[in-house]
């Protein structure tokens, strides 16, 4: 079966999702626990972790934990050799974890950059090579980079994190080349604003704000569609953004520093 059309099932192996304590991660674990799957959970907090598998012991399917940093390459490399032996093999790996740091870029905070490098694009890396290395001999598998709009455009505070989201769509479209040839299909995710605690610090206004469950509907929608590589929503404002990469740069910025509030800025705040 091609990649490009291969959408996984719980009777393919788990599933395993990175950045599961909160947000999207944790939605997405929960609903695809209610499909059936064995799901494998990780993030940092082994609490929220556990706390979110007793609330899936009810379900279909079930929840297991990895707890760990996707920052930490080897413990990242021995939970994939683990979850294969507990759980089965990855059929479905969702690369979901990430950070946001608001960038003041008069102010930056080298630490915060580091952070954001570390875990959204390191982090990743960590996390997929392994399960590429498995996903290879079996010649088959489903991989999705949850990336975001934000790696469309620069815009205000994102400057940290929208770098490492352009380069993971930058990333999973180079990596589709050479999946394509051993039947693993890699997609990528790119949420606008979802009511998570990463946007609770906005400091602009947040157009389409969706619900995590609201986002984790258009997720599993788009993995099981064969013909999608982009998983992107909401439609009306992924549209917006995408017609704004082709304005030129002198009427680009002035629109989005009105859009945001930018254009009221002053050096003092």
């Amino acid at each position: 079966m091609s990649s490009s059309l291969y959408c996984a099932q719980p009777s393919d192996g788990c599933a395993w999702i990175t950045g599961a304590s909160t947000g999207i991660g944790r939605q997405l674990a929960l609903d695809l626990a209610r499909l059936g799957w064995n799901v494998a959970v990780t993030a940092r907090s082994q609490n929220a972790l556990q706390g979110l598998a007793d609330e899936a012991a009810s379900l279909p399917g079930s929840i297991q934990v990895f707890a760990g940093d996707v920052s930490d390459a080897q413990l990242m490399s021995s939970h994939a050799t683990s979850i294969d032996q507990t759980c089965g093999p990855v059929a479905l790996l969702i690369a979901n974890a990430g950070v946001y740091y608001p960038q003041d870029g008069l102010n930056g905070k080298l630490e915060e950059w580091h952070t954001s490098f570390d875990v959204n694009l390191k982090g990743t890396v960590n996390v997929m090579l392994p399960v590429i290395e498995r996903m290879k001999i079996r010649r088959k598998g489903q991989i999705a980079v949850v990336a975001s709009v934000a790696g469309y455009n620069g815009l205000p505070t994102s400057a940290a994190y929208g770098a490492t989201k352009a380069g993971l769509i930058n990333m999973a479209e180079a990596l589709k080349f050479d999946l394509d040839l051993a039947g693993i299909r890699i997609q990528v995710i790119n949420p606008g604003f979802v009511d998570t605690p990463a946007t609770k610090s906005n400091p602009f206004p947040m157009p389409f704000l969706m619900t995590p469950e609201e986002a984790v509907k258009e997720i599993i929608k788009g993995l099981q569609d064969p013909k999608r590589f982009e998983i992107a929503f909401p439609r009306p404002f992924v549209r917006r953004l995408k017609l704004l990469k082709l304005v030129p740069y002198r009427f680009y910025f002035p629109l989005m520093a009105k859009a945001t509030g930018w254009s009221k800025k002053t050096m003092a705040e």
